[in-house]
């Protein structure tokens, strides 16, 4: 899966989860490598490599593409995370 299209499928996991959006954007900060804004597709979208070992560890599947909701449930644990560390 391309960056663009996992950016995509994030952009669509927290569309209606407006308690998400702010643990979304910041976490987009995070995984976004720098200089993000010089290159193609001028998304803050993570890099490939990242989004593969992710899909490994996570499906065994170097190709396989995050669904919404192991997005959402992700979001929600960094959301509690981050509530539980302040």
């Amino acid at each position: 899966m391309r960056p663009a299209q996992t950016f995509a499928v994030g952009v669509r996991a927290v569309l209606f989860h407006p308690s998400l959006w702010r643990t979304a954007i910041g976490q987009a900060r995070r995984f976004a490598p720098d200089g993000w804004w010089r290159r193609r597709p001028f998304l803050p979208v993570p890099d490939p490599e990242l989004l593969r070992f992710r899909a490994v560890t996570q499906y065994g599947d170097p190709d396989h593409p995050p669904t919404v909701g192991d997005l959402v449930a992700w979001l929600r644990w960094c959301k509690s995370e981050n509530q539980r560390r302040a």
